[in-house]
């Protein structure tokens, strides 16, 4: 087969079957994903450690399960460790009743085999399992500049906008084919000219806006250019602090979900825009002006997709992306606080925290771990995406506060405040 691509002799020499014939395939995969971008080469993975998006067993994926067969068997494994999206199930803190618990033992069958699969090419430990590989307690944290080859959305929209690294939103199984052989296409966001932003951003609102809103409204309006932000200093500052690392976390999982956005930059704030700022804007970029209204106009937007829309929510999940440390200690207080106005001592919904397992460890080490879970909400660290794809679970009536679990499921969204004063019971919906 001939490619476009110019291969370097090491490169060709995989190709050609020097590694054995599963490498091969593996490079000719990578090659032909390139050709149809239109890269010109392949560059080095800089940073090793990869990202991968499958971490389900979903009996249907069979080709799934044939390739990692193949790679273990060749004895191929990544070129560093692997962190891996969140498992979708945790029976301990997520219940389910006899139908649920039979749909996903038929949906997620394979899950321990895959998981042995996992551990064999490269995942770093039983534990990898998160959508924010990047946060100081995992530790999967590339440096700006470094060459990835990572997929899921929010992890890549992370690691390119607040760290600076360069990575394609690549599909599963290329993640990890890049992470094995070393090398990714040059083409997208792995370019300079890739990463200049075609939209130019305004906020201009009165108070700070929710990330998963104004996340929101820029992915649905710029979908998967780039967009420059301004005026997003009066509400967050100009340093990456564990409050702001939070917010943009949440807000650019809203833009990767609601649009497919792979890159932003903050004026004054991203490492990119503090160095090269204006420089980054193309001469042509569009503008789009973020206000009050305009907020609220996308907040309105939202289909509310049960069944019944006056039905009484039944189950809530906060934490699509996973929460950070600050975000679980945020939450605390926040509920603390509306039970206190209430009168009550628990919830009235039943209430699902997701995070890492290295941030939910940290977290179970303080008194608010204690005083969290004394108030009746469950602390797990499992896909809610995943849970939510079970028909059995669709009869559900969920809420959340993630526009990423809103977009891809029937849960409903609502704002931080509302969401806190449903689940306190001290507002219906």
């Amino acid at each position: 087969m001939e490619f476009k691509m110019k291969l370097t002799d090491e490169q060709k020499a995989i190709l050609n079957g020097r590694d054995g014939e599963v490498m091969a395939k593996v490079m000719e995969t990578v090659v032909m994903y390139g050709d149809i971008f239109g890269a010109e080469k392949l560059v080095p993975v800089t940073h090793a450690d990869g990202h991968l998006v499958t971490s389900f067993g979903i009996s249907l994926m069979k080709p799934l399960f044939s390739t990692m067969e193949k790679l273990n068997a060749a004895g191929i494994k990544t070129k560093g460790k692997l962190t891996v999206d969140p498992r979708p199930l945790e029976y301990e803190n997520v219940k389910c009743n006899l139908l649920e618990k039979i749909g996903f033992h038929v949906m997620y069958s394979k899950q321990k085999e895959y998981e042995e699969q996992l551990m064999k090419v490269g995942l770093r430990d039983r534990d990898s399992f998160t959508c924010t590989c990047y946060l100081d307690e995992v530790g999967n944290q590339p440096k700006k500049g470094d060459v990835l080859s990572w997929a899921e959305s929010s992890a890549v929209v992370f690691a390119n906008s607040v760290l600076g690294a360069r990575c394609n939103r690549n599909s599963g199984m290329l993640d990890l084919f890049g992470s094995i052989i070393g090398y990714v296409p040059y083409f997208g966001l792995v370019t300079d000219e890739g990463r200049k932003a075609t939209w130019k951003v305004y906020v201009k609102t009165t108070s700070k806006p929710e990330a998963q809103i104004l996340g929101s409204a820029i992915g649905m309006k710029v979908m998967e250019e780039v967009p420059y932000v301004y005026g997003l200093d009066q509400w967050i500052g100009n340093e990456l602090n564990d409050e702001t690392v939070s917010y943009l976390k949440d807000f650019g999982a809203a833009t990767a979900s609601n649009g497919a956005v792979g890159l932003y930059h903050i004026d004054g704030l991203t490492p990119e825009a503090k160095e090269s700022g204006e420089a980054l804007i193309t001469e042509d970029a569009k503008t789009y002006i973020i206000d009050d209204e305009e907020l609220e106009r996308v907040y309105k937007s939202y289909p509310v997709m049960w069944k019944n829309p006056d039905a009484k929510p039944n189950l809530c999940f906060i934490g699509c992306p996973h929460l950070s440390y600050r975000q679980l200690c945020n939450w605390t207080e926040i509920l603390e606080k509306s039970l206190n106005e209430t009168g009550r001592n628990k919830v009235v919904r039943t209430t699902i925290m997701t995070t890492s397992p290295q941030v939910k460890k940290k977290f179970m080490a303080t008194p608010y771990y204690q005083k969290l879970t004394g108030m009746g909400v469950k602390v797990a660290s499992i896909c809610p995406l995943m849970f939510t794809n079970n028909p059995m679970t669709k009869k559900r009536v969920i809420l959340t506060n993630s526009n990423k679990l809103r977009t891809y499921s029937t849960a409903r969204y609502f704002k931080d405040e509302k969401i806190a004063a449903i689940i306190t019971g001290k507002e219906g919906i």
